[in-house]
């Protein structure tokens, strides 16, 4: 079972037994697998594919298209999200789209991004809805996208985009379609990550428009997903893309039905009660950019839950394949880009590395101390775990890769350091008999001195 661990702040004890017990609860039985398709069809930006298909697929399944956060992976997300999990019980198929680029993050700001049919991933990731619409009987009003952070950014373009292929999308933590618009060949707009851009619904709605001129017909549902403490996209952007999207279909911002499906959160629906409204929207108090992604929720919403229990075998013919990684991708979507950092003034810092190891697991505790006289605000700890180690889960900070390499990241809580104060960090790591600690470490691109 791929579930999502999320250990704030948890003792370093807790922590290792709960992961040992996760370890210990045996998977359903399953032949399905991530298989890699290639030669999919035009894709300008080299996209990879992947391809989830359950053992046992609907009759007229579902199809669903997965996008991954920035640094992350189609496999990462396949791990780190239960979309493969609901598929097994529904019979949907889902694709999960891979960046290439060195950022690993989607394209939502470039022109060619923003136009129909312009260019770079929107064209790729529509060539493997082809791919497999070709393949498989895909029922073709049933066709959906989800995502999180640049995953939810490129769920606005592509139901921007391509508004005859989708019937609905769910986007956790993104920003509306055309808010990330650039014409300098940057990936990033930090006026819009911030919150700063607003426009009137009717302008956020013509973009859209725009994007696919001439188009009339029915317009895809949407559900938005926010944390109210997001520091990467940040909340305001949230109020616009419900204006956006209740511009598109023509809906009175005015919610429909107002809910509390669990504490903290606040559900607005726009142009209907039901649960398959054309607008919906999930406010989160006091959740972090590295929000839960409620995928039940998001198949809910789709109608994907409401098929009848697959009986039907896949085709057999299947399409070609590649073992999928062997190495788990971390499971907790990592910020869409890393928070503005501080160095240590005078190059002050220490790092505490203690490892409690057991056959073939171990876990480390690190504690990162600021000795310099300023404030940090904002940290990266990068370090590179000796050969065999692969981390499987962590706290406190976000993780990548998961191998060689590492860099570890504050999340919204503990950004800041100050002088002669420390943060604890920790995660849990498989290895295959090679214990040792990292030989050093770098804060914010400044060594620091090991104990």
């Amino acid at each position: 079972m791929r579930s999502r661990m999320k250990l704030l702040g948890a003792a370093l004890v807790a922590a290792a037994v709960a992961a040992l017990a996760a370890v210990t609860v045996p998977a359903p039985a399953s032949a399905a697998a991530l298989t890699e398709v290639t030669n999919f069809g035009a894709n300008p930006s080299n996209l990879r594919m992947y391809l989830y298909v359950p053992d046992r697929v609907a009759p007229r399944p579902g199809l669903l298209v997965a996008v991954h956060y920035c640094t992350g992976t189609g496999p990462a997300f396949f791990n780190g999200a239960q979309f493969d999990e609901l598929a097994n019980q529904y019979g949907y198929i889902v694709i999960y789209p891979s960046v290439t680029r060195s950022s690993q993050c989607f394209d939502v700001s470039s022109p060619q991004a923003l136009r129909r049919d312009g260019g770079s991933d929107p064209v790729g990731i529509k060539s493997m809805i082809d791919y497999v619409r070709a393949r498989y009987p895909v029922d073709a009003d049933r066709i959906f996208a989800t995502g999180v952070s640049s995953g939810a950014m490129m769920t606005n373009v592509l139901l921007g985009l391509y508004p005859d292929v989708f019937a609905a999308g769910a986007a956790f933590a993104g920003v509306p379609f055309g808010c990330f618009a650039t014409t300098n060949g940057s990936e990033w707009n930090s006026e819009c990550a911030n919150g700063q851009i607003t426009k009137t619904a009717q302008q956020w709605g013509d973009l859209v428009r725009n994007a696919y001129p001439g188009y009339t017909g029915k317009r895809p549902r949407m559900q938005l997903w926010h944390g109210t403490n997001d520091e990467t996209l940040r909340y305001p952007n949230f109020g616009e893309e419900v204006k956006q999207w209740t511009n598109v279909h023509g809906l009175s911002q005015t919610p429909t039905y107002t809910d509390t499906p669990q504490s903290g959160y606040t559900r607005t629906r726009y142009g209907g009660s039901g649960t398959m409204a054309p607008v919906e929207a999930i406010s989160m108090a006091g959740v972090s950019h590295n929000l839960p992604v409620d995928a039940a929720q998001a198949i809910r919403f789709f109608g994907l839950d409401s098929a009848t229990p697959p009986t039907t075998p896949p085709p057999t013919t299947a399409p070609p394949t590649t073992p999928p990684p062997t190495t788990p991708p971390p499971t907790t979507p990592p910020p869409t880009t890393p928070p503005p950092t501080t160095p240590p003034a005078g190059g002050g810092c220490a790092v505490g590395y203690a490892v409690n190891a057991w056959n073939t697991g171990l876990t480390a505790a690190v504690t990162i101390t600021n000795t310099s006289g300023a404030t940090v605000n904002g940290w990266s700890l990068a370090f590179t775990l000796p050969g065999g180690q692969t981390i499987t889960s962590g706290w406190n900070a976000t993780y990548s890769p998961t191998s060689g390499a590492v860099t570890a990241r504050n999340v919204s809580y503990n950004g800041a350091i100050a002088p002669n104060t420390s943060v604890s960090i920790g995660f849990q790591a498989n290895h295959t008999g090679n214990t040792a600690k990292p030989a050093s470490f770098t804060l914010n691109g400044v060594a620091c001195s090991v104990s």
